[in-house]
């Protein structure tokens, strides 16, 4: 017992001199993602307390979600619990500061579980250790509790992690949203594809099509219940929207002998932006999802596709080659005269404004290398985030701050699979799915 009181203190010691900031700072805890340095902030987040018999290993898989989802971000590094000099037995109890700060512990989440019949009730609160205060949030406002059901407890333990997130970085949440994409199966000349959707973070896997042909492209309505997407079961393709809770579909609508595809909805839900190729030539079209009116927006010989709206929907930004060579276009949302934004060595496509309205994601190729991006919207600032043998179709976590896309491995028997990686180029990683996936989208926010 004592050489394990001395290692801890030991450990506390080191801690302290090498991690914590000056306890006499007035500033409130906060990390600024921009800043190109950050150093994880280390957290405790004890089991949250059962407050009813049933509760008891709810709170610990809440709690564990919690810790799961804000280390995943690489902002923050969990303190683990043989650290602990204390806990918290008690969520009305008051903290006990000096022995958290004695190992660094910067954040302090403790939490609460009550379960009743099938309804689950999650409270939290968020300490400052060093300020020895609890965090608020914009309006004020300290602790905070999600009511649901037990099957929906994942949700609500997101929902705590996305609080929280919000108020150490000031930024909004993500972890509780959805990513549809395509599920692949079987050796690269034989391979099944058909679309699923899951929790951010790969839980909660539901498929949505059969295998048997071939889909592409999933793209979520701005309200998260609709699914636009490119299938080929009638030999051409041709684009489907689909309820997410009923799993029904339906085909848009399209003149014979042509071929659309690459679909977006408007930021309003009630209008598609796609391709459509006739005669040899593809140019973008818009399509009043209820009426099935449809609305030529480009009128060149070029191959002109992968359209999608800014925020406010008064934009599109598209690729092009009427250069000569793949790039980046912007347009008035009512079509006319576009202005190319990519000027970079390499060939651009699939390009996707960030819900912040402030970015661009890209795919670039060159070199024979592929490579995922960002650049402002008026094509200034471009960085690459990622390179490897194939990355492709980047798509947005609701915050704007994270990108997810698929990434090929090289050789005949190439897989792909789901990566996401920070606007920043940090925290690179891969995103738990059981096949392989490719063309993910993330929803918004679950309301």
């Amino acid at each position: 017992m004592l050489t394990r009181l001395l290692g801890l203190l030991a450990l506390s010691a080191a801690a302290v001199f090498t991690l914590a900031p000056d306890p006499a700072r007035a500033e409130p805890l906060r990390i600024v993602i921009d800043d190109p340095t950050i150093e994880p902030l280390p957290f405790a987040v004890p089991s949250f307390q059962p407050e009813s018999g049933e509760a008891g290993q709810l709170a610990v898989d809440i709690s564990r979600v919690v810790s799961e989802d804000l280390t995943g971000t690489g902002l923050f590094r969990e303190i683990p619990a043989s650290a602990y000099i204390s806990t918290v037995s008690d969520f009305n109890a008051p903290v006990e500061y000096a022995d958290w700060k004695a190992i660094n512990a910067q954040a302090l989440i403790a939490g609460a579980v009550n379960v009743t019949g099938n309804s689950v009730n999650v409270k939290f609160r968020v300490y400052d250790v060093f300020s020895g205060e609890e965090l608020v949030d914009a309006n004020g406002q300290g602790g905070l509790q999600f009511s649901g059901t037990v099957d929906g407890w994942r949700r609500m333990a997101h929902k705590v992690a996305d609080a929280v997130y919000s108020r150490i970085t000031g930024e909004g949440g993500y972890f509780d949203s959805r990513v549809v994409y395509v599920s692949e199966t079987g050796p690269k000349d034989d391979r099944q594809k058909r679309l699923a959707i899951m929790d951010y973070d790969g839980a909660n896997l539901k498929y949505l099509t059969e295998s048997g042909s071939i889909v592409l492209a999933p793209r979520f309505s701005p309200d998260g219940n609709r699914v636009l997407y490119t299938s080929y079961e009638s030999g051409f393709p041709r684009i489907y929207v689909l309820d997410i809770g009923s799993v029904q579909r339906r085909a848009l609508e399209s003149a014979e002998g042509t071929m659309s595809f690459a679909p977006r909805f408007s930021p309003s839900g009630q209008t598609v932006v796609y391709s459509l190729s006739q005669g040899g030539n593809t140019d973008i079209y818009t399509m009043d999802i209820n009426s099935g009116q449809s609305v030529r927006l480009t009128n060149t010989p070029a191959i002109e596709t992968a359209p999608s709206f800014s925020p406010d929907g008064s934009q599109i930004v598209f690729e092009s080659d009427r250069s000569g060579s793949q790039q980046l276009y912007i347009m008035p949302a009512t079509g006319g005269e576009a202005t190319r934004i990519s000027f970079g060595e390499g060939r651009y496509g699939t390009p996707v404004w960030s819900p912040r309205g402030d970015l661009i994601a890209f795919t670039k190729q060159n070199k024979g290398r592929f490579h995922i991006g960002v650049m402002r919207t008026d094509g200034s600032e471009e960085r690459l985030l990622t390179a490897s043998f194939l990355d492709e179709g980047p798509t947005w976590a609701p915050n704007g701050r994270v990108i997810m896309f698929a990434r090929e491995t090289q050789g005949a028997g190439g897989s792909s699979s789901l990566y996401s990686v920070d606007i920043s180029g940090r925290n690179l990683k891969p995103v738990r799915t059981p096949e392989g996936g490719s063309d993910p989208s993330w929803s918004p926010l679950q309301n």
